[in-house]
């Protein structure tokens, strides 16, 4: 197959960024479930097969559309900070560590989600869901190359903890692609799972196991917090983008980030913008830092602090945004860190029921903090709360923190026409952005949006940056110009995985499942 060949499925489509995964949610269709089921499958063999990404110790986010209730609707998986958890715990400190226990101070949303998800649509129930991931735990599976990149770069951090050292380094060595790897106290805690349900995990064995691991370590959460963590159904957010209506999920989700700027970008005539072009790349890499600005200001949880999307999805203030970008000079910027490790997929079936969903652990390998021996391996996203008092992000007891993660969903005619997303903390409503505009402007198909050359502009993860990273395949002529405009640019390889592992299904006039799945990564995309 040529590589922006698609794939194309009649009936069914299942992206994800690992071909088990997707081999799994396959085989939950093919036994009579519906897309609901397969995306649970999908979800949870991800948590096994591509653990320096995701896993049950983080949280996730879904778009959902049944056939039969017309409905689109968000479901809401990530967990809060802890009761106890102030900012007064780190009085001595600048930041909340990235690593280790005490970085761990949300409560993870997977499970409740998986949970959610089945009870409201699905036909399968969690045990038979989770089979692929519990034999993929037990009985082991080929290590990706991604993984492996991802451990030989985590080395050093792994091997601070013993706990996660003998899972992730077994025998002390980074473990070679296509070797088995096994990891059966997780396969032990999927298995609790399937059996007993979400509250074994939340309000029994599983939460007193993490939480009393995570005390001797010096962590915060307490046994309440997980009892007490729920997930929320609720309304997308959306705007029109020429015939297309997107639809993101609202806050404490960036969602809001990819919309604001196509709400800027309506307002550029792209029949006169080449793709691929010094304009193109420059037009949207100023439309996202603006919308970024805007962002870091207010994106929080709802709950503590309101969030104005009035305002900010509107098209007046998108022109007005539109009219301060300069076509030769690009806009300075402060920025700061952001995690990247995250797995978008997306599942479409023959009845027309469509799940795209995202799930994170926040840095690669999250916390790097294996509770006890349930073999979860903790997120850190706690980690992005600010400890200044008056940041909108600041640290408060039982809140969610700004999120990253962001499923997409473009309607057509008041139905899925694409779903969408990528891997990547801050370059996610870029990538998206980069998603859209090819499909909608240059009638590219999922395969060709996802494979061809990518940037990502900014914070990532590690150090605070405003480099311009722009793949080796732009070329040097757009790459001088982006130079001379102002941008730091640095080339890095065609294909470069800093870019994100993104992912789309189409569904086009005749019913057809076109499928893309990233060629950066260890995907697949299955249809039939």
């Amino acid at each position: 197959m040529k590589l922006n060949d698609p794939k194309i499925g009649t009936k069914t489509m299942i992206v994800s960024p690992h071909y088990l995964a997707s081999a799994a949610g396959a085989r939950i269709l093919e036994k009579g479930g519906n897309a609901f089921d397969a995306a649970v499958a999908v979800s949870a063999c991800l948590a096994v097969v591509y653990p320096h990404m995701t896993g049950l110790g983080g949280d996730s986010f879904w778009l959902t559309w049944h056939h039969s209730d017309r409905v689109l609707r968000a479901y809401n998986g990530s967990g809060r900070s802890g009761y106890c958890v102030t900012r007064e715990n780190y009085a001595n400190e600048d930041k909340i560590p990235l690593r280790g226990a005490r970085s761990a101070i949300t409560v993870p949303g997977m499970a409740d989600s998986w949970d959610a998800i089945l009870k409201e649509y699905g036909k399968f129930t969690l045990k038979e869901v989770l089979e692929p991931a519990i034999e993929y735990a037990l009985n082991g599976f080929p290590l990706s190359p991604d993984q492996y990149k991802n451990t030989v770069m985590a080395r050093d951090m792994l091997m601070k903890t013993k706990r996660t050292s003998d899972i992730y380094l077994p025998n002390g060595k980074v473990p070679h692609i296509g070797q088995k790897f096994v990891q059966k106290e997780l396969g032990r805690t999927l298995m609790k799972i399937a059996e007993k349900g979400r509250d074994v995990f939340y309000k029994g064995p599983i939460a007193k196991e993490i939480v009393a691991a995570m005390k001797a370590d010096g962590g915060y959460l307490l046994v309440d917090d997980f009892a007490d963590h729920y997930g929320n159904w609720t309304d997308p957010i959306f705007t029109h983008y020429h015939d297309y209506q997107i639809y993101q999920a609202p806050p404490n989700s960036q969602g809001f980030s990819a919309l604001m700027a196509l709400n800027i970008l309506e307002n550029f005539d792209f029949t006169l913008i080449e793709h691929g072009s010094y304009e193109y790349y420059h037009i949207l890499i100023e439309t996202l830092k603006k919308v970024f600005q805007d962002r870091n200001e207010v994106l929080t949880d709802p709950e503590f602090s309101s969030v104005p999307l009035e305002k900010l999805l509107s098209k007046t203030y998108a022109a007005k945004l539109a009219e301060e970008i300069h076509w030769n000079r690009a806009m300075e910027y402060n920025a700061e860190p952001l995690g990247r490790d995250t797995a978008y997929a997306a599942v479409v079936d023959d009845e027309g029921n469509a799940v795209s969903f995202i799930q994170s652990l926040y840095f690669e390998f999250g916390s790097a903090f294996v509770a006890g021996s349930t073999g979860i391996l903790m997120q850190n996203r706690g980690s992005f709360f600010s400890l200044d008092a008056g940041h909108v992000n600041t640290l408060e007891p039982h809140k969610r923190t700004f999120h990253t993660l962001m499923p997409a969903m473009a309607f057509l005619d008041g139905k899925p026409s694409i779903l969408y997303g990528t891997q990547g903390g801050e370059g996610q409503p870029q990538t998206q952005t980069a998603l859209i505009t090819r499909v909608v402007h240059y009638g590219m198909n999922p395969q060709q949006a996802v494979s061809a050359p990518r940037w990502v502009w900014g914070r990532t993860w590690g150090e605070p940056t405003e480099e311009l990273k722009m793949e080796e395949r732009v070329g040097s002529e757009v790459c001088n110009a982006l130079s001379k405009a102002g941008h730091v640019v640095r080339k890095v390889s065609a294909y470069d995985g800093v870019m994100g592992h993104a992912h789309m299904i189409q569904i086009n006039e005749h019913g057809f499942r076109i499928g893309g799945t990233d060629p950066r990564c260890d995907g697949a995309a299955i249809g039939w």
